[in-house]
C-alpha cells in the first residue's frame, strides 16, 4: 500500500509540475467580446524533434516541458521536412459561452494531429493535414479546423504535433464558429469574385483569338488559366474542389501551374511587344530562360518534386518581361506602358510574398498581405487588356493609314485613266472633222463630175484605207496605254498588290519568263537543235532530236527556289529598284516569307546585281528582268 502511494504521489507531483509550467506560458481567454485571435509570440511555446520518435507522453513529460520555447516571430515556422515540430498553446475556457474552433491557415501542412484536454485531464486525439483526403475534414473548408469541447473550464494545454515535406507556416487562430462562418463566406466570395474576373478576361481574349487569329490572345488566356490554376491549388480551392481524393497530387499541382505561368508568360511578352522584330537579342534571351525553366520543371517532377518551393527561381522571368516592356517602350512602342505598369504591379505583390516568407518584422501579417498578390493579378490583368486594347487601336490606326494611301492611289489611276480618255476622245474627233472635210469635198467634187466615175471609186477607196488607218491607230493608242501604264508601274517604287496586276499569276510569269527566255530562238542546251515540242510542264520546251527537254525556270535565278514565283519577281524588282538597300526584315514583311528565307534569297540577287554592275547601269526599269536570266555558281 505504502508503495502504491508513493507512486501515486510522484504521479501527482508530475502533473502538478507540468501544470504549473505550462500556466508560466501565456494564456489566452476565450473572450466573448472578441470573435478571433491568432496565435503569436508568447502564446505559443515550439519544441523540434529530429529523431522523430517522441511520443505525446513523452513530450509532455517534465523532462520536456522546459524544452519548449516561446516563438520569436510573430508566427512560428515548420523548417525542416526532416525534423516534426510539437507546439503548445494555453486556452482560458473560464468566461466564454460561445462555440469555438481553431483553425491552421497553411493548407500545405502534411500532418498535423492535435491533443484537446477535458476536464479530467485526459486527451483527444484528432489527425488531419493536406496528406489525407478532402472528404475526412471536420468542415468542408479549405483551412484545417478543430472544434474546442464548450464543457471545459479552467486554463488548459494544447498540443499539436506537426510534420510535412516542405517548410510550412504554423499559423494557428482562435475563432468562435459563428465568426468563422462570416469569416469563410466573405473569404469564398472574394474568391468568387477573383475566379470570376480570371474568367472574363479568359474568355475575352479567348473571343478575340478567334475574331482576329492572333496567337497573342491564345497565349495570354493559356496565362490567364494558368494563373487561376495556380491560386486555386495555393488557396486550397483546387484541393476543395477538384482532386479532393488526391492528396499526392495536391501537393505538386502549384508548381506544375506555376511553370505554364511562366512559359505562356514569357511567350505572350514575346508577342505583344514584337520582341522578335524589335528586339532579337533579347527574343533569344527569353528562349533560353524558357529552355532552362523547362529543364527545371522535368528535373523537379522527375528528381525531387520538392523542388518546386523554390519559388524564387520565378522572379528571372519575372524581371525579364518587366525589363522588356521597358526596352521596347524606350523605342518608342506605346502600348508597352500599359504592360509595364500591369507587370510592375505584379513584381510589387512578388515582393511582398517574398518578404512574409522571410518574417519581415515591419510588415503586419493579415488579409491585405496574404491576398496582396492576387490583388496584384487583378491589376496585371487589368493593364495589360489596356496594352492589347492599345495595340489593336495603333494597329487600326496603320490600316486605315494603308487604305487611305490606296485610295489616293486609285484617284491618281482613275485621273490617269481620264486623260487618256479625253485624249483619244479628241483625237476621234480630230479625225471625224477630218472625215466630214474630205466628205463634203467628195459631195462637191460628185456633184461637178457626176461622170467621172473612175474618181469616185479611188474616193471610195481611200475613205475605206483611212478607217483601216483608224482602226489600227485605236489598236496603237490602246496598246500604249497599257505600255504606260506597265512602264509607270516598272518604275515606280509600288506594293506588291500593284504588281501583281501585272504578274498577277504563276501562269502569267511563266509565260514573261519564256518569251524573256527564248528571245532570240530555242536552241537545245544538248544537242544545240533549234526545233522544239511543249514539255510536261507549262512553257517548258523539248528538243525534237535528243528529247532533252528544258523547264522555263531552268539556269535562271529562279532555279531551286520554293517562294512563289510572282514574290520571288517582285523581291528581284525591289531589290533592283532599290539598288540592294532593302533590309530582308523588311522583304519578310512586304512578302510575308520568313526573313531568314527572304535573307537568303537577297543575298543571291545582291550578288548578281554587283556581278552585273556595268551591264545594269544604264539598263533602265528593264534592268530588274536581265536578273532574272542569270544564275549564280554556288
Amino acid at each position: 500500500m505504502l508503495k502504491t502511494f508513493i507512486k501515486r504521489l510522484a504521479v501527482i507531483v508530475c502533473f502538478v509540475g507540468m501544470a504549473l509550467s505550462a500556466l508560466a506560458q501565456k494564456a489566452v481567454p476565450l473572450n466573448d467580446d472578441i470573435n478571433q485571435h491568432i496565435f503569436a509570440y508568447a502564446e505559443i511555446e515550439s519544441f523540434k524533434d529530429t529523431t522523430n520518435t517522441l511520443s505525446f507522453e513523452q513530450v509532455r513529460s517534465a523532462a520536456y516541458t522546459s524544452k519548449f520555447k516561446s516563438s520569436s516571430i510573430y508566427t512560428p515556422k515548420a523548417l525542416s521536412p526532416a525534423a516534426t515540430y510539437w507546439y503548445r498553446i494555453v486556452i482560458d475556457h473560464t468566461a466564454s459561452k460561445k462555440n469555438w474552433l481553431l483553425e491552421f491557415m497553411d493548407q500545405t501542412i502534411d500532418s498535423i494531429t492535435t491533443y484537446t484536454p477535458d476536464n479530467n485531464n485526459r486527451y483527444k486525439i484528432a489527425v488531419f493535414g493536406a496528406a489525407y483526403p478532402f472528404s475526412q475534414r471536420l468542415y468542408r473548408h479549405k483551412n484545417f479546423t478543430l472544434n474546442i469541447d464548450g464543457n471545459v473550464r479552467g486554463q488548459h494545454v494544447y498540443y499539436i504535433r506537426v510534420r510535412s515535406h516542405q517548410q510550412v507556416n504554423v499559423i494557428i487562430a482562435l475563432r468562435s464558429v459563428g465568426w468563422f462562418v462570416h469569416y469563410a463566406l466573405d473569404e469564398y466570395f472574394f474568391f468568387g469574385s477573383f475566379y470570376g474576373m480570371l474568367m472574363v478576361f479568359g474568355l475575352y481574349n479567348l473571343m478575340m483569338f478567334f475574331a482576329i487569329k492572333q496567337k497573342q490572345y491564345l497565349y495570354y488566356v493559356m496565362y490567364n488559366l494558368s494563373i487561376g490554376f495556380y491560386e486555386m491549388c495555393t488557396d486550397g480551392i483546387a484541393y476543395q474542389y477538384l482532386w479532393t481524393d488526391s492528396p499526392i497530387w495536391n501537393q505538386y499541382a502549384y508548381g506544375v501551374a506555376l511553370f505554364f505561368a511562366s512559359v505562356f508568360g514569357m511567350r505572350f511578352t514575346q508577342s505583344l511587344l514584337h520582341i522578335k522584330a524589335r528586339a532579337p537579342k533579347l527574343n533569344k534571351l527569353i528562349w533560353a530562360v524558357i529552355g532552362l525553366r523547362t529543364i527545371f520543371f522535368i528535373v523537379c517532377l522527375t528528381v525531387d518534386r520538392n523542388w518546386f518551393n523554390y519559388k524564387i527561381v520565378e522572379i528571372v522571368p519575372l524581371l525579364l518581361a518587366c525589363y522588356a516592356g521597358f526596352y521596347v517602350m524606350s523605342k518608342g512602342y506605346w502600348p508597352a506602358r500599359f504592360f509595364v505598369v500591369g507587370y510592375s504591379f505584379l513584381f510589387v505583390g512578388f515582393i511582398i510574398k517574398i518578404l512574409i516568407a522571410f518574417d519581415v518584422p515591419w510588415l503586419p501579417f493579415g488579409p491585405v498581405t496574404h491576398y496582396s498578390l492576387s490583388f496584384c493579378f487583378i491589376m496585371e490583368m487589368l493593364f495589360i487588356s489596356f496594352a492589347i486594347g492599345e495595340k489593336v487601336r495603333a494597329l487600326k490606326k496603320k490600316k486605315d493609314y494603308v487604305q487611305r494611301r490606296i485610295i489616293r492611289q486609285m484617284k491618281q489611276n482613275e485621273e490617269l485613266k481620264d486623260n487618256i480618255n479625253r485624249q483619244l476622245e479628241e483625237q476621234v474627233r480630230e479625225r471625224t472633222r477630218e472625215l466630214i472635210e474630205k466628205s463634203e469635198v467628195i459631195a462637191q467634187q460628185n456633184d461637178e463630175l457626176k461622170s467621172v466615175n473612175l474618181l469616185l471609186k479611188e474616193q471610195a477607196e481611200e475613205i475605206s484605207r483611212i478607217n483601216v488607218l483608224l482602226e489600227n491607230d485605236n489598236i496603237t493608242l490602246h496598246t500604249n496605254i497599257e505600255k504606260v501604264t506597265h512602264d509607270r508601274v516598272m518604275s515606280a517604287e509600288v506594293d506588291f498588290e500593284e504588281f501583281s496586276r501585272i504578274y498577277p499569276d504563276r501562269e502569267t510569269c511563266f509565260k514573261f519568263l519564256s518569251d524573256l527566255k527564248w528571245e532570240n530562238g530555242y536552241h537545245c542546251r544538248k544537242c544545240t537543235h533549234t526545233h522544239y515540242s511543249g514539255g510536261h510542264l507549262p512553257y517548258s520546251r523539248r528538243c525534237s532530236k535528243c528529247g532533252y527537254e528544258e523547264s522555263v525556270i531552268a539556269y535562271t535565278i529562279l532555279q531551286n527556289t520554293r517562294i512563289p514565283i510572282n514574290k520571288a519577281f517582285y523581291m528581284i524588282f525591289l531589290m533592283y529598284s532599290t539598288k540592294g538597300k532593302i533590309s530582308s526584315h523588311k522583304l519578310s514583311e512586304i512578302v510575308e516569307i520568313r526573313q531568314s528565307t527572304c535573307w537568303a534569297y537577297s543575298s543571291r540577287i545582291k550578288k548578281l546585281m554587283e556581278s552585273k554592275k556595268k551591264e545594269l547601269r544604264n539598263a533602265g526599269h528593264k534592268g530588274w528582268s536581265k536578273l532574272v536570266l542569270e544564275v549564280i555558281e554556288e
